[in-house]
């Protein structure tokens, strides 16, 4: 599905580009980039729209007083969705499909060569085929048959879709896939740097499947190494413009929920033909560097190879060969982390900001429902990996942006990340400076120096949640963009994508493009632009979902806590209540205001990221530790409501004992 350019353009005829957004009431408005207010669309004027489509709209009224419009929709340039949950009910000759949910979708035309064996009655996934000007219904036909008693798969797969994720590849990508040999010819390696009589080994999670990286080393001379970082070469088996190819680009990103995950390319190319499995011979696109012991790059070497994988670590099996210092090849691994921890070291000292972050995953049974909390932390074995990934992502930006075409650069997908916006970082500090921390703003790098002085002091103190969190929330986001104006999280001038090819689309983009650089043969993408639009997009779609199917299933798990009080922290406040994450569980619901007019009359500071009370002057500000009862969980609308529970005594011990507060009668 092609993308248009995303800048927004007004012409004479007052005709715009942007998001169709439509209410539950079946009103719209159109979202229209660096543009104050949305435009109005009236249902008879959505012109075969669809909510979350990227639509051409022509403003029809405008009140230059108000600056308020209405428009008309004339064109679709991109479906956000194309497949839908919902209801089939047939008839002798043909069926219709009733969706799930409103918000403007509409009934759909399935003919009966279309139904693929569903009956009447059934829950199915439905993909719109076709919906011509003349028509009142658009044409569909059923892709799948859900299983109605599965109220959990139907809840994903809805995330999925509404996210805008087909469920399915298309049956010519599958047989594409399907066809491609397991066999790696004696040509092919003839064209590659042969590391197979290199030590080399991953580490991955324990669940993985998909092995994308892999790492060499071995000694040269007397204090140098070849450490060798090697990636699957996905571009060698995905070629550019086959309809597996489209069918990445669509989807541009793996999505990661609870319970499964929804890739970017067939399972056969993922686990099997790229997967860097041990005792294999793979093909992979290398980064290789020759590093003393002090860890100074001396030499660094890009292209292809093809790898025999000796042994798969997971992260736990790694740790203790870190710990301990036993294991399998132990020596190499205690020296891969000495110099990772170094190139650690190194990136803090020049700019990178040092925020951490807690992963929460979910234990599920095999029935998909959640039955405990798993916290994450990042331990040195995960940060061996990330600092050589991290290594080869920058080598390989490094050497791109220098090439040039007609003395432009050569266009390429940079991963970027701008400083933070002083709208945003003005506020924060005026909040960090009540915890006595000093920020010097004169310069990127003493914001950045600041931050880290920052997180290291608050460590262990009850601020130093509130204080990462807001601090996390001052910064942009990243994005991919042909325009490299650096990631400054990391303190990089160059990065890139590079070393995860089989569940991000922009690394297969840098590997073609680097591999056209080395053949002396680089060939500009004028669409580059439009290309990295679609794939940061896609990249916020799937974070969106995937924090979508985790609150489902806080949701699912707290349903079995309603009436149970827990201690918890606040992580979040607005005008109508406050956010609280319980400790126990990482689950997160809210203190609606509402709830709280019996104690007093609660307003917000802004400043202060608090509720206030007017009378008494209690405060209810992120960061602190409250009592809360689990009142409601809503799977609906993954919605968790809790209430405040006031305390006897606000003391937080007594008589050496934690006591549990009750609410005050």
């Amino acid at each position: 599905m092609k993308k248009k350019n995303r800048k927004t353009h007004k012409s004479k005829t007052q005709t715009v580009e942007g998001i169709l957004d439509v209410t539950r009431a079946g009103i719209g408005y159109v979202i229209v980039e660096n543009q104050q207010n949305d435009i109005f669309i009236r249902p008879q004027h959505f012109n075969r729209a669809l909510n979350g489509d990227r639509v051409s709209v022509k403003v029809t009224r405008h009140n230059p007083r108000t600056n308020k419009m209405e428009g008309e929709i004339v064109d679709v340039i991109e479906r956000k969705q194309t497949e839908f949950i919902g209801r089939l009910e047939l008839n002798e000759s043909f069926g219709f499909f009733i969706p799930d949910k409103s918000k403007g979708i509409p009934d759909m035309y399935i003919p009966s060569e279309k139904v693929n064996g569903a009956q009447n009655g059934d829950r199915v996934v439905v993909k719109l085929t076709g919906w011509e000007r003349k028509d009142r219904s658009p044409n569909g036909e059923v892709v799948s048959i859900l299983n109605a008693s599965d109220e959990n798969d139907m809840a994903m797969k809805d995330i999925l879709l509404d996210a805008g994720f087909s469920l399915e590849f298309d049956e010519d990508a599958l047989e594409q896939a399907a066809r491609m040999p397991d066999i790696i010819s004696a040509m092919e390696i003839s064209r590659r740097k042969d590391m197979r009589d290199v030590l080399t080994f991953t580490i991955d999670p324990v669940d993985a499947k998909d092995f994308d990286d892999a790492i060499s080393i071995r000694t040269i001379k007397n204090g140098v190494f070849e450490i060798g970082v090697h990636i699957a070469d996905v571009s060698h088996y995905v070629e550019t413009d086959t309809v597996l190819d489209t069918n990445a680009y669509e989807r541009a990103t793996s999505v990661y929920l609870p319970d499964r995950v929804l890739p970017m390319l067939p399972e056969h190319i993922s686990n099997v033909l790229c997967s860097l499995r041990p005792n294999e011979d793979k093909l992979t696109f290398s980064a290789i560097f020759e590093i003393n012991a002090r860890g100074d790059i001396k030499n660094t070497w890009l292209g292809r190879t093809v790898i025999h994988s000796n042994h798969r670590y997971t992260y736990e099996d790694a740790q203790e060969i870190i710990e301990t210092g036993k294991g399998t090849y132990a020596n190499e691994v205690l020296l891969l982390n000495e110099l990772a921890q170094k190139f650690r070291k190194k990136r803090f000292e020049k700019g990178a900001i040092n925020f951490s972050s807690q992963e929460v995953r979910f234990q599920l049974d095999e029935h998909g429902k959640p039955i405990g909390i798993v916290v994450k932390e990042s331990k040195e074995s995960h940060q061996l990996i990330e600092e050589f990934m991290l290594l080869a992502n920058k080598a390989v930006a490094e050497y791109v942006s220098k090439i040039k075409i007609d003395k432009h650069p050569l266009p390429f997908p940079y991963r970027v990340h701008d400083k933070p916006d002083e709208e945003k970082l003005l506020p924060f500090i005026a909040f960090a400076k009540k915890f006595g921390h000093k920020f010097d703003i004169k310069t990127p790098e003493g914001i950045a120096r600041s931050f880290n002085d920052m997180l290291a002091a608050v460590q262990g103190k009850p601020e130093q949640h509130v204080l990462e969190q807001l601090g996390i929330r001052t910064m942009a986001k990243a994005l991919y963009t042909e325009d490299n104006i650096g990631h400054y999280g990391l303190g990089f001038a160059n990065y890139c994508h590079f070393t995860s090819p089989i569940r991000r689309y922009p690394d297969v983009m840098v590997h073609r493009i680097l591999q056209q650089v080395l053949d002396g043969n680089p060939k500009p993408d004028k669409k580059m632009n439009e290309k990295c639009f679609h794939c940061s997009e896609r990249e916020r779609a799937a974070m969106e979902a995937e924090r979508a199917a985790n609150k489902y299933k806080q949701v699912e798990y707290m349903q079995d806590f309603l009436g149970e009080e827990f201690e918890g922290v606040i992580s979040g406040v607005a005008a109508f209540g406050f956010w609280v994450e319980t400790i126990a569980h990482k689950c997160e619901g809210l203190v609606s205001i509402n709830s709280l007019i019996d104690y007093d009359d609660f307003r917000l500071v802004e400043e202060e990221y608090c509720l206030a009370g007017r009378r008494s002057g209690r405060k209810f500000r992120m960061g602190d530790k409250i009592w809360i009862k689990v009142i409601a969980a809503n799977l609906g609308k993954r919605q968790l409501d809790y209430e405040w529970v006031m305390q006897e005594d606000e003391q937080p011990e007594k008589n050496g004992k934690k006591n549990k507060p009750k609410k005050k009668k």
